[in-house]
């Protein structure tokens, strides 16, 4: 029986059960991975799971059970249980299921498997070759390892309202982490690439030796006077103020009225001429999907477009608290509720190069970690560990550490300015960022 299958017989049975209405949802997964530290293989897993999610109306009533047993002979417990549970909860005036699936992606068209499955070979050669490059750097003393994994999922998704729909997706990833200098005066630093097909993973050893290469250039960092000044964000920490834009116009967000976005729909909220996209469809995208966790089929939006933001991101429910329809942003699994997620979302680039981004800051700060998570959804309030490398005169200089950038995020979306360097490589991307007036306090 097929996925699919398995889903509506159990879908049936919830109807049969008392629900008014129900969906199903099927995750099944296969994963390997490997761990290398000082040329010694210390971890070697591969792991395999099944999990079944029902969710049952009635009414407005709504109930989840979830179970690991993949047998028909099962669903009408499970059916029976959820439908029991629905009845002595609290009605949701917004729970349901939407009201009319709007179709599916084509999946194979997004190319979102990877056939191929490695060999537990390839994965420690693969780390071996990351950990070696890393450990070859001039100045890099330790290594905290290298790690190589790869993992296949399947989602399949049924419900009563008449969808049916499932896929598949891969990864392959590659990491390393290596540490520089000695006693209390050792740095870390690592690099990592996931992809949905090996074909485009970089190179193990480049992994390794950016993450090398890295880990050095921090050593002996200084503590700069607080100054009130242009910050720049690396591409890797850069992607952290979009997702920051993404909390603040999630649906459920809105509706709550705990976004600091919650009255700017339909108005400028970065400079012009910048645009956010949020796509689920692009072709290999690493959260690329046909179909959401409701069912409903995503397509490519310019969440923000020439400033201005255009839309909100929903799911069913928040889209009904706010009188709108689903944006296609469903996210779930077998346990929970969905609740509005973006996919893939990134920030076009802009002209400049980096270096001429750069060139004209007399004194400046470029971010390449954050720590903490400092933000208020509220009022967009903006505070969060740094480290880095201080700009001078156009040019990066000394590393510093211990620090905190402040400002409010509200602000920092309107006077940032990207560079023309946007490449994908975690789901939510962003080039190289400038951010005029944040406060850096130091010493």
């Amino acid at each position: 029986m097929s996925h699919v299958a398995t889903l509506q017989e159990l879908v049936a049975a919830a109807r049969k059960a008392g629900a008014d209405a129900a969906d199903a949802l099927l995750v099944s997964s296969a994963s390997l991975s490997v761990q290398r530290r000082l040329g010694k293989v210390e971890h070697l897993e591969r792991a395999e799971g099944f999990d079944l999610g029902l969710r049952v109306f009635v009414g407005r009533q709504q109930a989840i059970v979830s179970s690991s047993d993949p047998s028909p002979k099962s669903f009408s417990v499970l059916a029976e249980r959820a439908v029991a549970m629905a009845r002595v909860v609290p009605e949701d005036s917004f729970a349901g299921l939407p009201d009319a699936p709007d179709g599916l992606t084509n999946a194979d068209a997004l190319e979102l498997a990877d056939t191929a499955e490695p060999a537990a070979e390839a994965l420690i050669a693969r780390a071996a070759a990351a950990e070696d490059a890393a450990l070859a750097v001039a100045g890099v003393s330790n290594s905290e390892g290298a790690d190589a994994s790869w993992g296949r999922t399947e989602i399949a998704l049924a419900a009563s309202n008449g969808f049916a729909g499932a896929y598949a997706r891969t990864s392959h990833s590659i990491s390393a982490t290596a540490l520089a200098g000695s006693g209390t005066g050792m740095e870390r630093d690592y690099d990592y690439h996931s992809t949905v097909h090996l074909a485009d993973l970089d190179d193990a050893a480049m992994i390794g030796r950016l993450a090398g290469e890295k880990a050095v250039a921090r050593l002996n960092p200084t503590r700069p006077k607080t100054a009130r000044i242009p910050v720049v964000y690396a591409p890797r920490v850069a992607s952290s103020l979009l997702g920051h834009l993404a909390g603040a116009i999630n649906g459920a967000a809105v509706a709550r009225g705990t976004s600091f976005l919650r009255d700017k729909l339909g108005q400028r909220v970065m400079s012009a001429g910048l645009t956010v996209i949020d796509d689920p469809t692009r072709h290999r995208g690493l959260r690329s999907r046909p179909f959401d966790g409701e069912g409903m089929a995503g397509t490519r939006r310019a969440i923000v477009e020439d400033g201005v933001l255009t839309t909100w991101i929903l799911d069913t429910r928040s889209a009904r608290q706010l009188g709108l329809r689903s944006t296609g942003h469903a996210s779930r699994g077998t346990s929970g509720p969905p609740s509005p997620s973006t996919t893939n979302l990134w920030l076009e680039p802009g002209t400049l190069t980096p270096e001429a981004l750069i060139a004209d800051i007399k004194e400046g700060l470029y971010v390449t970690e954050l720590i903490g998570m400092g933000v208020n959804g509220v009022t967009g309030d903006y505070s969060r560990g740094a480290a880095g490398f201080m700009i001078r005169d156009g040019k990066l200089a000394e590393p510093v550490s211990e620090i905190t950038i402040a400002g409010n995020v509200k602000d920092m979306l309107l006077h940032l300015t990207p560079a023309n360097d946007l490449l994908f490589r975690r789901g939510t991307d962003a080039p190289t960022l400038r951010v005029e007036g944040l406060t850096m306090a130091g010493a």
